[in-house]
């Protein structure tokens, strides 16, 4: 089992930390062939502008989305607004998933907050609450076609959604000690 990490910009190594405590080995993506014979691959947080534009210099726009029709691909914060196909920006994306996101959703850095939230599909996820950390995230505010919603805030906002084995989250699993959305990645990419 082998996930590779895009590591063009953002919070590569936390990731890669969590893959590595799950016993999945990491695999860092800067270049097209980096993606060969990966079982899926992780889009992390980090400054969506700056890491489609560094993928566009490194020409991995259309080889991610080559990966992203046949592999697994998971998308946190600047990740998922790199999967989806709307931002209301023009800016470069994969255009993957069915999902509109808007970014800086909930306003500047100082407006970051964590929150517990009910996942039922984790693992004990109906009765161990996950505690998601938003750092300037972005929200889903729209899912169409196959995208299903995993998780929304109490006020009904969207932060997490699949699609087949895509999967988007606008807070970032890598800044906590629970692996349970790692490992539900990593079951999807296996599937």
């Amino acid at each position: 089992m082998e996930i590779g990490v895009l590591a063009l910009q953002g919070d590569v190594i936390e990731h890669v930390t969590i893959l590595q405590a799950i016993n999945v080995i990491p695999r860092l993506v800067k270049l097209p062939r980096d993606l060969l014979d990966l079982n899926g691959l992780i889009i992390p947080g980090g400054e969506s502008t700056t890491i489609g534009k560094l993928a566009t210099t490194y020409d991995l726009i259309e080889p991610l989305r080559e990966f992203g029709r046949e592999h697994a691909i998971w998308g946190t914060c600047a990740g998922a607004i790199l999967l989806s196909k709307d931002v209301q920006r023009n800016q470069p994306l994969l255009n993957l998933m069915d999902i509109q996101v808007e970014r800086n959703a909930f306003g500047r850095q100082v407006d970051s907050f964590e929150i517990d939230l009910m996942a039922p599909f984790l693992e004990d996820g109906e009765t161990h609450p996950y505690h998601a950390v938003f750092i300037r995230a972005p929200i889903i505010k729209s899912i169409s076609g196959d995208a299903k919603v995993l998780l929304k805030l109490p006020n009904e906002q969207i932060v997490a959604a699949q699609q087949g084995h895509l999967l988007a989250t606008s807070f970032h699993p890598e800044l906590t000690p629970d692996t349970r959305f790692h490992r539900y990645f990593v079951e999807l990419a296996t599937s």
